[in-house]
């Protein structure tokens, strides 16, 4: 089965795609009783000329050189793993590419470039079960620890949620953080496949796409959320999402569980990076995880001075 219909170039050792032009979903997207910064105003606000498309969406056109390089290994037992370095928006046209592996390794360099050969991302790509040090694995441990938090101030390391039933249905609407359904997602997915339709492949049942693992590990994050002060507007900063028993499947009983596995930050931002365990249902098997650095931006919080002042004295 060819799994997909994608044009890949193979030069020099690098496999790239052809040029997509993702589409914006999360013009109606809300948190905490506010937009975010996939609307137009809010974002312009921050300095972005426009509403930006969602990181993870940049994920499914790694996938068709994936499956070039490693087959059903792939979509069994994937990981990528990358830094988000620019937005891209709606309208403009961005290309992946991963580079082949020496001696048919488990893990390649990825990256993404803007049609004028802007970076929007970097990272790996790699196959399990023994998972080499991701991108984000070695960036983490890089990382110096968050100093004099205030909208994280509640939030320590460590933290775990409790495990929660998910699962996604094809005309599932994903809430207000995901204001519409894997179906209305797949006509509009840069990447189709019969994988997404559950025809002619050894599952016999449709697959989610990575993309959309990510909507259903943060499907319930808003009710079994850490507490921060807000409200206040968030970016996805880096993000890694790993099969570890695949792939995820479509109607399929799922629990998840949230941990706390680091606080970073820098002069705008104050980050919290969680880990989302994705479970079969009943079991300690584990299915997938993502490892997410939501990086909030103190900029946008109103009382952040105030509280920063009353917690730690003057700045």
């Amino acid at each position: 089965m060819a799994g997909f219909d994608t044009a890949i170039s193979d030069q020099a050792g690098v496999l790239s795609g052809p040029l997509r032009a993702p589409k914006q979903m999360l013009a109606e997207q809300q948190y905490d009783g506010h937009t975010s910064i996939h609307d137009n105003a809010t974002a312009q606000k921050l300095g972005f000329k426009g509403a930006t498309i969602e990181g993870p969406t940049h994920f499914s056109q790694f996938v068709p050189l994936g499956y070039a390089l490693w087959g059903e290994l792939w979509l069994r037992r994937g990981c990528i793993s990358a830094h988000y370095r620019a937005p891209v928006y709606e309208g403009e046209e961005v290309r992946a590419f991963m580079q082949r592996p020496e001696n048919n390794g488990v893990q390649s360099e990825i990256w993404m470039l803007r049609a004028n050969g802007d970076e929007i991302l970097r990272g790996t790509a790699a196959v399990g079960p023994d998972f080499p040090p991701s991108a984000l694995d070695v960036r983490l441990n890089g990382l110096a620890p968050l100093r004099d938090p205030v909208i994280l101030a509640e939030v320590k390391v460590g933290m775990r949620s409790p495990r929660t039933p998910v699962s996604m249905s094809a005309d599932q609407h994903m809430g207000a953080l995901y204001p519409f359904s894997l179906a209305q997602k797949l006509t509009r997915i840069t990447e189709p496949s019969a994988f997404y339709s559950g025809s002619d492949h050894v599952w016999r049942r449709p697959i989610v796409p990575i993309e959309m693992v990510s909507v259903l590990m943060q499907y319930s994050a808003r009710d079994n959320s850490f507490k921060t002060r807000g409200p206040a507007v968030g970016l996805f900063a880096d993000q890694e999402i790993r099969l570890f028993d695949g792939p995820v499947l479509v109607d399929e009983p799922y629990d998840i569980e949230r941990e706390v596995v680091a606080l970073t930050g820098s002069r705008r931002t104050e980050s919290m990076w969680v880990r989302s365990t994705l479970y079969a249902s009943g079991t300690e098997r584990k299915v997938a995880a993502m490892l997410l650095n939501l990086a909030t931006m103190k900029e946008t919080y109103v009382a952040y001075a105030q509280e920063y002042a009353a917690l730690y004295g003057p700045a």
